[in-house]
């Protein structure tokens, strides 16, 4: 029998590349459910070295950040922003083609 990975080893090693991370992200946008993406987002964050480094490169405190990418989370937008930027990731906006509305 051979080895095995668990999801989140095998999530956590693609979140890692940033085109992968952008498209997940994407798509938990496209969920009714606002909490989805900062669930996602916490994944990302996770990927690329958990919270403690991420609070260093967005210069957010680390139990802010695990608060606010929580499920019940309420971060505002220039939090979101920051902890993108330190991901090396953005956000962008475009005109919605019917019910798809993240962006590619």
């Amino acid at each position: 029998m051979g080895k095995t990975r668990s999801y989140k080893e095998h999530l956590s090693k693609r979140l890692r590349k940033p085109r992968e991370a952008a498209g997940y992200l994407s798509a938990a946008l496209e969920d009714e459910d606002p909490s989805v993406f900062l669930l996602a987002l916490k994944d990302v964050a996770d990927a690329y070295g958990g919270m403690g480094k991420l609070a260093q490169t967005s210069s957010l405190n680390r139990q802010s950040l695990y608060r606010a990418l929580s499920g019940s989370g309420n971060p505002k937008l220039i939090s979101i922003l920051m902890i993108l930027d330190s991901l090396d990731l953005e956000l962008c906006v475009r005109p919605s083609k019917g019910k798809q509305r993240a962006c590619a």
